[in-house]
């Protein structure tokens, strides 16, 4: 899911599923706090958001369920990790996640990724990560979809040369739309070196939830890797 809005409208679908429970609840008022990100303030220096250095910071714009995010910051402690998504219903999955792991090296955004991707400096991140977003099908809504040449644009400001923008959708046509985009882009290069490589996740891939729905219902994925030059 994708936590952005635009000029057409919302990039994301729906803020809210089932009733949270208790101590999901609990940590909006608690954990969320202490880790959301408020972009008119506090994005001159990401690197500095952790309390401690980091090597680099990631963005995951939309992170669903948390899982992808969550192997992620485990697998890399050195990392800087903010992660956007809009519907509360993820954002709790993953406020528990943090809690239990007791994880230092993620940050949070619960509006419009869009925001963050704004507010940071430029050359800041070293990956920018979209999973999934969704694909708004129908004609009239493609202005939605997260990616488009003025986004990629702002992805390229902020990532810092040969930084790298990864993107994952089961949805053909919106993996056609995006590297359509991405091959016109003065910006980026897709760094596809054999036939089969859009069909190999990317390294150190822990999977998610709507991946394996994907799958189960015969929609196989496409992963892009995408260099900023």
């Amino acid at each position: 899911m994708t936590g952005a809005a635009g000029e057409g409208g919302a990039f994301f679908g729906r803020r809210k599923g089932k009733k949270l429970r208790a101590g999901q609840a609990g940590l909006f008022e608690t954990l969320l706090p202490a880790l959301r990100v408020d972009p008119a303030r506090d994005l001159a220096e990401p690197a500095g958001l952790f309390g401690r250095p980091v090597r680099e910071v990631w963005l995951e714009i939309g992170f669903g369920g948390g899982e992808h995010l969550l192997a992620r910051a485990r697998q890399n402690p050195d990392v800087g990790f903010i992660g956007c998504e809009p519907f509360v219903n993820g954002m709790a999955k993953l406020l528990a996640a943090i809690d239990a792991g007791k994880l230092d090296n993620v940050r949070l955004y619960d509006a419009d990724a869009t925001d963050v991707v704004e507010a940071l400096p430029a050359g800041s991140i070293a990956r920018v990560i979209l999973l999934y977003p969704d694909p708004w099908p129908k004609r009239r809504h493609h202005k939605r979809r997260f990616v488009s040449d003025a986004m990629l644009a702002k992805l390229a400001r902020v990532l810092r040369p040969g930084g790298s923008f990864w993107f994952a959708s089961d949805i053909d046509h919106y993996v056609g739309w995006t590297l359509a985009r991405v091959l016109r882009s003065p910006d980026f290069v897709w760094e596809a070196a054999g036939a089969a490589d859009w069909r190999e996740p990317f390294p150190g891939w822990p999977g998610t939830r709507y991946e394996a729905k994907a799958l189960r219902e015969g929609r196989p994925p496409s992963y892009l890797r995408i260099r900023r030059r």
